[in-house]
Order: structure tokens, then C-alpha cells, then sequence
């Protein structure tokens, strides 16, 4: 390496260094080998946040709330809920993905998953059937994610019968991780089902602030890894972190997608 080189390579290193970025990878990245990369640098594609909205089908304006931002967001609906088939068409005729929201059992006993659940020790039939049916009540839907199910997805037999639903009928699956002992992701890989599993709940505590940082933790997770999966809730506090995250100049180097190209990138 000839002098000139090694002192754009470094000074690439150093400004990869200073924004917290992964410095090696992008620098090299753009300087290459030899001169002519310093002339026509290799194109690195941009990092990708795929924002998921839970929750949607109890309020038509806290859905439109985020449909105004004007940003690829994915739509997960509860089924059986008033405006479930409403929203559905609505969303996906806006140009955005659309999901059905599985309603799973908890561990908190206290917590109602809503109509349309799957239960610890439920038989093959009634999974089939009630996934079919809440299938059929989020039409357009082209993937599932589940609702809580913190004592579901740890169920064998029970989350293997269910992906195996949802496979059947061409969808994708992403794992909430509403427990950390889920064995939905690693079930719904050993079927061979395209599937993958949230990084960041943007949430749980309904603070602007709070919520804009976690908005920073996905995206430096989509500089690690390439692409982040956020979950949030349709609450207004959500859509106007949000708002804000995308103002910053900061996050130009981010692709905001729906999920649909991550599942099948």
C-alpha cells in the first residue's frame, strides 16, 4: 500500500471512529483496493428499520394517526376486534403491510389476550381453527405476530402447531419475544418458515422521550446486525417519538421499510 492510499484509508477509519459507526466495515468498505475505488466507491446498502404498530383495530384515528407520518409502517391487527377488516383494507389500500395480530395466553392470569386466543393445551383442531378463522377476519394480512402469549410461546407442542398453521397458509411469522424463553423463532426456523423476531419494544413505558431512545437503540441495532425490527402500540406518544426520530438529520443513513423487506430480502 503506497502512501496516498494508506492516509485515505485512515483518514476513512477515523471518520467511521467519530460517528460510532462500525468504522472498518464502512471505511473499507469505500476506499478499496487501489485508486480507482477512491473514484467509484462500492455502494453499501443502507441499514433498514422496520417499524411494526401493534394493536391496531379498536380505534380508526389512533391507526390514521400514524398513516399521516408518511413512512413504510407495518400494521399488526387483532382479530374479531371492531374495525379489524375496516383497518385492514384501509391500510393495505395506503400502501402498507398489514399483519394479523395472534392473540396468545400470558403467564399473568389477570391479563385478557382478547377474543380469538390460543391457550396452553389446546388441541390441533381448535389452533387450526381459530387461526384460520382470525385469518379470515384480518384479510390482506401476509404475515402473524403474536399478542402477549409469554406462556404460549414457551409450549412446545403447542407454538409448533400453530407456526405450522400459519405456514400452511403462506404467511411469515415474526416472534414478538414476549418471553425470553420464546421458542416460537427457533420452532418456526426448524419448519423452514420465513420468520424472524423483534429487537426493540419501543413502548413500554409511554414517554416521548423514553420512546425516542429506544428509537436510537433500533437503529444502532440495524448498524450491527442491517436491519431492526421495532414493535410499538398506537399510542399517541409513539407517533410523535416517531415523528420527531424522523426529523433527525442523524437517521438520513437509515432505510425506514416494511417488514415484508426484511422477510424477503
Amino acid at each position: 500500500m503506497n502512501r496516498r492510499d494508506f492516509l485515505c484509508k485512515s483518514a476513512y477509519l477515523l471518520g467511521g471512529s467519530l460517528l460510532g459507526v462500525n468504522s472498518f466495515s464502512k471505511a473499507f468498505a469505500y476506499a478499496g483496493q487501489g485508486e480507482d475505488s477512491l473514484i467509484h466507491p462500492r455502494i453499501v446498502p443502507r441499514p433498514r428499520i422496520a417499524l411494526i404498530i401493534d394493536d391496531i383495530g379498536y380505534s380508526i384515528p389512533r391507526a390514521r394517526q400514524f398513516l399521516s407520518l408518511n413512512v413504510p409502517i407495518t400494521y399488526s391487527i387483532l382479530p374479531r376486534v371492531p374495525f379489524s377488516r375496516e383497518l385492514s383494507h384501509e391500510i393495505s389500500d395506503r400502501g402498507h403491510d398489514v399483519m394479523l395480530h395472534q392473540p396468545m395466553q400470558p403467564y399473568d392470569s389477570t391479563l385478557d389476550p382478547g377474543p380469538g386466543a390460543l391457550y396452553e393445551g389446546d388441541n390441533p383442531s381448535r389452533i387450526s381453527g381459530v387461526i384460520e378463522e382470525n385469518i379470515s377476519e384480518v384479510p390482506l394480512a401476509i404475515g402473524v405476530n403474536n399478542h402477549m402469549g409469554s406462556r404460549f410461546t414457551e409450549c412446545q407442542r403447542e407454538i409448533h402447531e400453530a407456526l405450522q398453521v400459519i405456514k400452511n397458509n403462506a404467511l411469515f411469522f415474526v416472534d414478538s419475544r414476549t418471553s425470553n424463553n420464546s421458542k416460537a423463532f427457533r420452532t418456526a426456523r426448524s419448519l423452514h418458515l420465513t420468520s424472524d423476531r423483534r429487537n426493540v419494544f419501543l413502548d413500554t413505558i409511554r414517554n416521548e422521550s423514553t420512546i425516542l431512545f429506544r428509537l436510537h437503540q433500533l437503529k444502532r441495532c440495524a448498524w450491527e446486525y442491517g436491519h431492526a425490527i421495532g414493535i410499538g402500540h398506537p399510542f399517541p406518544e409513539t407517533a410523535q417519538a416517531i415523528e420527531y426520530f424522523l426529523r433527525d438529520p442523524s437517521v438520513s443513513d437509515i432505510s425506514f421499510v416494511h417488514i415484508s423487506k426484511i422477510m424477503y430480502a
